[in-house]
Order: structure tokens, then sequence, then C-alpha cells
């Protein structure tokens, strides 16, 4: 887009264009600014529930956060259309209404959480805890970065969750399936069948003629489409990657050195000790209970005296970087083991700070992450290389070039695939091998055109750039071209519907009374058996269908089914039906409970807020959320 814009605004007509266009923008954006004072609801509120207003700011920001998450689950951004298709905008606001939903009822209700509380069950979260097993504050802060949180706004998100928690528990509390439901859902599962069966092939069904010409030409005017060649692309690639870029053999001792001297403390284990705390609400409470314990009263009979639990008191075997508060962190860790100190101001209230076992700090060994620091630098400057060659090759793509004039003036190898369908495969038949693994530049270029100016890529930590250099249309194909294919499929339609009609035919005299070893051998064929198998089992060699069509079939009773590919066809025999009884104290039948009663609390409690968002009253602006979405871009 740039590059043309470049080139629309070189002569004079295209500056004359441009202006006009900047112009009308300049307009527009006085127009809608002012509108947008004026309309209120109608822009800056997506949407109201209850007295809750959910402004257009806030839902982009929370509907870019979700859309950034899936796309590092993906590997690769989510585009607005994407996401539209993937129904993933409506999803968002739904859960975005209910939540709020939740949070106007908690304010009704007047529920709350304390600070300290809410701390607690960060702490306890099993995401942020680091090798040891305790809470890891780099890693919390790390992991809350990632999904766009400063910690402010993950404290206050976690209390409104744990608000919305306690009502969602209310409304679940107590909800059981019933014992009919758990045997009908055990019978579903985990019924056995066993079935005997022979697979009736191509040998059975005789010798095919070649079908004269006048038959293939109608076969092929029947079947045309499934014949029609396919859109073709060429398209350019040329890839920037650190992994191709780095070399960690490469990087010195002496850089290794330095990094190690500078991250020495992130290395190592540091210094931890077991760290309990009781926290008071003002500072006269702190020293009286100092006074006592220094008169005698342990520090658990003072815990035990205002009713805190262990989980309230210890915050366990930790390092100073773990203990977030830091007037806590340097009381805790300038005390000898077994004492307690005086008063602590900290963050939460007034704290009395005991230090239990010590376990001292393990130095770092240079030799044993000598390789990984390498590596380190290497990708390091990898990425480096890579963003500067970025930064070249866009300029180059500024200056009017193509993907590959700009490679070959960059000294870069640029891909060139003369023809390529959406599916990967090339006019003959077989994969394009020459695209890296993970690489989505197909689908990529299927949704761009010859001469568009394409957005880079993000790959692997680098970038990837593609131009579209020409495009064959679909079209219906001869039947010279396509001749050998045509026969050959025409061959496989005509062994199937004689093995259809065989298995008919055999099914119908195993239903009077004749016996499958007796039809087996007829046919030319041997009977097999398939034992003791679930519906979501995969037997050996058994087809899919053999499976499904058992479980549709009554005990000694026979039936067909399309075996593997066009030329394979099955007949069986249900030879035994086994239930195994409830035990509700197996292992299996306590998961299927526990699946059972999640499923149930979900139901419960989105009918619960459904009814919630009637009763508090809720309104969307459709306009605002397609301004959001992309929708109103289309």
């Amino acid at each position: 887009m740039l590059r043309g814009l470049r080139k629309a605004s070189s002569n004079w007509l295209g500056k004359a264009i441009m202006a006009v266009v900047m112009g009308v923008l300049i307009v527009s954006f006085g127009i809608w600014g002012i509108a947008d004072i004026f309309r209120g609801f109608g822009q800056s509120t997506l949407a109201k529930v209850g007295r809750t207003e959910i402004s257009t700011n806030e839902f982009r920001q929370i509907y870019t956060d979700r859309l950034q998450q899936i796309g590092r689950q993906f590997g690769r951004p989510l585009t607005m259309d994407q996401a539209r298709a993937f129904g993933f905008d409506r999803q968002v606001l739904q859960q975005t209404i209910a939540e709020a939903a939740l949070d106007e009822e908690s304010r009704r209700l007047g529920l709350g959480q304390s600070d300290a509380e809410t701390m607690r069950v960060i702490f306890a979260d099993p995401n942020f805890r680091g090798v040891g097993g305790g809470f890891d504050p780099a890693r919390f802060q790390a992991i809350i970065r990632q999904y766009g949180f400063t910690e402010a706004r993950y404290l206050a998100d976690q209390r409104r969750v744990s608000l919305r928690r306690q009502l969602a528990g209310t409304v679940t509390a107590g909800l059981e399936p019933s014992k009919t439901l758990l045997e009908t859902l055990n019978h579903f599962q985990n019924e056995k069948r066993s079935i005997d069966y022979v697979r009736l092939g191509a040998a059975q069904a005789g010798t095919i003629d070649p079908p004269s010409p006048e038959a293939l030409a109608a076969y092929f005017d029947e079947h045309k489409a499934q014949f029609r060649a396919p859109e073709y692309r060429k398209i350019a690639f040329v890839a920037i990657t650190p992994e191709d870029i780095g070399k960690w053999s490469q990087v010195s001792d002496e850089d290794a050195k330095k990094l190690f001297e500078q991250r020495k403390d992130s290395f190592g284990t540091p210094e931890k000790r077991q760290v309990s705390q009781i926290v008071f609400p003002n500072m006269e409470e702190a020293q009286a209970a100092r006074s006592r314990i220094a008169s005698g009263t342990s520090f658990d009979d003072i815990a035990k005296e205002r009713n805190l639990g262990g989980t309230d008191v210890d915050l366990g075997l930790v390092a100073k970087s773990g203990i977030l508060d830091p007037a806590i962190a340097d009381a805790a860790f300038a005390l000898p083991s077994g004492e307690i100190s005086q008063p602590v101001q900290g963050r939460f209230g007034v704290a009395l700070v005991k230090v239990g076992t010590i376990q001292p700090a393990i130095e770092p060994d240079y030799a044993s992450v000598a390789p990984e620091l390498k590596k380190q630098i290497a990708s390091e400057r990898a990425r480096n290389e890579a963003a500067s060659l970025r930064d070249k090759m866009e300029d180059e793509r500024g200056g009017g070039a193509s993907v590959v004039e700009a490679a070959q003036k960059l000294g870069l190898t640029a891909v060139t695939i003369e023809a390529v369908d959406r599916s990967g495969q090339t006019p003959n038949g077989q994969r394009v091998s020459n695209i890296p693994s993970g690489l989505d530049v197909i689908s990529q270029a299927f949704n761009s055109d010859v001469g568009v100016d394409n957005d880079a890529i993000s790959y692997r930590g680098g970038y990837v750039w593609y131009d579209v250099l020409g495009i064959t249309p679909p079209r219906d194909r001869t039947l010279d071209e396509v001749k050998d294919q045509v026969e050959a499929r025409w061959r496989e339609d005509q062994v199937s519907n004689r093995l259809r009609t065989r298995a008919t035919e055999m099914v119908q005299k195993l239903t009077q009374g004749g016996k499958l070893a007796d039809e087996a051998a007829a046919a030319g064929v041997k009977v097999e058996t398939a034992a003791g198998f679930k519906r979501e089992d995969s037997p050996a060699g058994v087809p899919s269908g053999a499976i499904t069509a058992a479980f549709g079939t009554a005990k000694d009773g026979y039936g067909q089914t399309p075996g593997t590919g066009n030329s394979e066809w099955i007949v069986f025999r249900v030879t035994d039906i086994s239930v195994p009884p409830v035990d509700l104290a197996a292992s299996d039948m306590k998961k299927l409970k526990d699946t059972l009663v999640r499923g149930m609390n979900d139901e419960q409690v989105a009918q619960y807020v459904t009814k919630l968002e009637k009763d508090i009253g809720t309104t969307i602006n459709e306009a605002a959320v397609a301004q959001v979405t992309g929708a109103n871009n289309n």
C-alpha cells in the first residue's frame, strides 16, 4: 500500500489527487469527531448491562487481546475476517456481556474480596510457580505482560473473577447427575461388541471389460466436474529467519562470559527461607502481639487466636524475590533462623515476620551454561540482523522492487513456484516441496492478486515476503487430457457397484438361514473376527464404517458396509454384545461423573447469566460492534 501511495504521488497529477483525498479525510475526521461528541451512547458505548457501560474502547482492548491470544495459539496472527468466520467476534461479545452481568450482580449483592485474599489466590496459581514449585514473581510478570496486563489491572481482574466464581459456585452447588443418566452413558461408552466378517474385494467383482469409447465419453460428461483443473498461481517468496542466520558456534567465550556476569543471579539458585507472617490491621495491635511473644506467647498461638490457618500464615520456602511486599522481604531476609521481627509496615497491613529454615544460595558455574548462553547471543544477533534485513527489504519494496528483485539486490534467495493450487499441489499432482514447514504462504497468495503489495508474514521470529506473479483460472479439461484418470475412476465405480450388489445378495442369503462360513468359501474369502471393541475403538484392519454399522445391528444380525476405498465391501454378523455393570466407585466412572458435573454446571451458569441479562437489562450497539470487529469494512 505504501509503495502504491509513493508511486501515485510521484507526478503532478498524482499529487493533486492525493491532496484531494487527504482533504476529504480531514473533513471526514472533523465530521465524525463532532458527531461523536453529540451521539453519546451511539458512539462511545458499545453495550450497557444494567448500570454498567462497556465502552467501545474497552471492548476494542478486550477483543484485540483475545485475538492476539488466539494468534499465539495458532502460531500466526488471526485477521478480522477470519475471526468473524469462526464466530469469534460474537463469542467475545457474549462473554464480555456475561462477565458484566455477573459483576453487576456482585455489586448488587455487596460481595467483596480483600487484597490479601486476592494475593493468596494469585500465589496459589500453579501457572506462576517456578522451578522450585513456589511462586515466581518474574514468571508472574512475564505471563501477565504476555497477555497484555499490568500488575494493577491483573489484580483487579482477578478480584472480579473470584467474585464471579462465588456467584457461579452458589448457583451450581449440589448439582449431581442421576444414576439413570450415569448408567445410560456407561452403556453407551462401555458397551462392547464382537463380529465375524468377510471382505469382498476386486477379485469378487469379477472381470471388468474396458469401457467402449461411447460409455467412457458419457461417464466423463456426467462427472466432468471431478476432473476440472483447479486455479493455479505462480508465486515467489523470500524468507528471513533468525534460525537461518544465527550460528552459535561462532560466539566467543569472551562474549558468553560477559553475558554470564550480567545474568549471574538468574543462573544460580538464590537463598531461600521458610517465612511465616501474621498481618495486623494497625501498628498498635502488632506491637501488642510482639510484646506478648517477648513474654513467652508463641507465634503459632497468636495466629490461632486470630483464626489464621496455615495458608494464611505460611509463605513457604521462598526466595527474596518471591515475596511481593518489599518491606516483608527485607525483614525476612535480615533475620537469623528462628527469629521473629518487630512490626513491619507492609503493603497490606502491619506484619510480624518469622524465619525458619534457611537454604543457602548456590553459585552458578559458567561451563554448565555456556552453550545456552552462546545460543542466546547468536539468536539475539540473528534477530538484529533479521530486523536490519527486514528494513532493507521494506525499503526496496517501497521503492517499487518485486520480491525477486529485492532479494537479488540484498543477496537473498527467492523461491519461485511456477504453478500451485490451493491444496499445495502442482499440475502433475505432486506436493510442493520447497516451502518451509509451517509457512502458510499458499493460502496467503490465494487471498491476494497479481500486482498487490502484500504485507510480510511473520514466520519463526522472522519475515516472509511474497508476490503473486500469475494466475491460471480453473477450467474444464478435455477427455483426451484426463482419459487415463477417467477410465480408472469408471473402473472403480464398476467394481464398487458389483461389490455392493454381491454384498446385498449375500446378506439376503444369510438372513434366510445361510452360514457366513459357507458364503465366504463360495466367494473365495476367509472369515475374520473383531472381538470386544467399543464405539470409539479402531481395531487393526477393521474399517471404521464396520464398527459404526455393528453398533446399529442386533445380536446375531447381519449387515453390510463399504470398506476401505471403492474396491472393498464388508459383510458381517454381530456375534456378541456385552455391557459391563456400573461401578460408581471405579476411576473411569468418577471421571465420567466429573465431566457430567462440569457440563451441568456450565449449563446452569449459562441459564443464570441469561436470566440476569434479561432482568438487569442489556442493550447492544451493533454499529459499534461492527466497527470494532471490522464487519463494517465489507
